[in-house]
């Protein structure tokens, strides 16, 4: 399979607004929840009512805006959303206005906006697309569903394809997780999060979306190689299986892959599965983390998958990223794995393209 990555664009809780940069600029957050960096919406909307648009459609279509720009590519056969919770904001609008009028007649306004793929028509409205349009809501592996969908339409007969991943946080959403035990219990700086052992993540959100193509670009961050995603796997040699099949699949060895990014989350209930496969399959790997940075949030591999495309295409691994000190000469291959609350698990595969 050979599926090109020509654009990225992302909004987050650090500074990612601008594609030539890369993690210079860290932002610490000291809280138990991450929110994105607000952008200069104006910069890159143009004919749009911000006034109405929830900061989730603020914050997607600003990204989707600035993956397009920076691929160059404003005809699209298809856009593709992943979102785990939708509008969330938008819902608990409709909802309490539906509450407050006694389930009476209320504004349909919040209702509209609150669909999960009003991301998807927003944009398709934006650009007067009216092609192949589709979001998913697999919770945990809705960002990968999106992924799949978009690189078999490539495979098929598409020549451009946008894909993104979005899921937004409220006061309510992290009241009801908080009870979950889904959080850390206390206020800790962000970059600090695996020094704070224990149960529970940081809650995050973010908007990432990114242009797949048929041929490599004048810009072009990584060639998708192939992607793997499981539920529920009973035990981590299932995992270690599927990887070792999908390299095999691509006549590879762990030991010809350059880098692993990994999403770890400070989550000791969930970190295991990473740190066995640390001890066995990925022993001698290099490997990354970026869940410190965004958060955990349903299609916070979005952000993973954005982060692995920087590294392939500028050369270099920043400190923060960094799991282990390691040292490398070149990137070439790089291994994305994921696993989103011992639920859903995915794995993905790019190299590096030389244009």
């Amino acid at each position: 399979m050979n599926v090109f990555i020509n654009g990225i664009g992302n909004v987050s809780p650090q500074n990612t607004l601008d594609n030539e940069d890369f993690l210079s600029d860290l932002i610490n957050h000291s809280g138990e929840s991450l929110y994105s960096v607000k952008p200069d919406y104006k910069s890159l909307i143009k004919g749009v009512n911000l006034r109405r648009m929830s900061r989730l459609l603020k914050n997607g279509t600003y990204s989707a805006q600035q993956c397009i720009d920076d691929a160059g590519q404003n005809e699209l056969d298809a856009i593709i959303t992943g979102t785990g919770m939708g509008c969330l904001a938008d819902t608990e609008k409709f909802l309490a206005n539906v509450y407050n009028n006694e389930e009476g007649v209320v504004s349909p306004t919040q209702f509209i906006q609150s669909t999960h793929n009003a991301m998807s028509g927003q944009i398709a409205m934006m650009l007067q697309c009216k092609n192949y349009n589709f979001t998913y809501t697999h919770r945990g592996s809705s960002f990968e569903s999106a992924l799949m969908d978009g690189m078999m339409l490539i495979e098929e007969e598409a020549n451009h394809v946008l894909v993104g991943g979005l899921d937004e946080l409220t006061d309510t959403y992290i009241a009801i997780t908080k009870r979950m035990k889904l959080w850390k219990n206390e206020a800790i700086p962000q970059l600090d999060l695996l020094q704070h052992v224990g149960p529970g993540s940081l809650a995050g959100e973010g908007a990432a979306f990114f242009m797949l193509s048929k041929k490599p670009g004048e810009k072009c961050y990584a060639n998708v190689k192939g992607i793997k995603m499981l539920f529920r796997p009973r035990s981590g040699d299932i995992v270690k299986t599927e990887i070792e099949e999908l390299l095999q699949e691509n006549k590879l060895t762990i030991d010809q892959i350059d880098l692993v990014v990994e999403g770890v989350n400070g989550d000791s209930n969930v970190d295991q599965t990473y740190y066995d496969l640390n001890e066995s399959i990925f022993s001698n790997s290099n490997i990354c983390y970026y869940k410190h940075l965004c958060g955990e949030y349903k299609t916070a591999s979005s952000f993973g998958l954005w982060t692995a495309c920087q590294i392939l295409q500028k050369q270099q691994v920043p400190e923060v990223l960094k799991l282990k000190p390691f040292q490398t000469d070149g990137i070439k291959k790089v291994l994305i794995y994921n696993n989103y609350n011992n639920c859903n698990h995915s794995i993905l595969l790019l190299e590096h393209v030389t244009t």
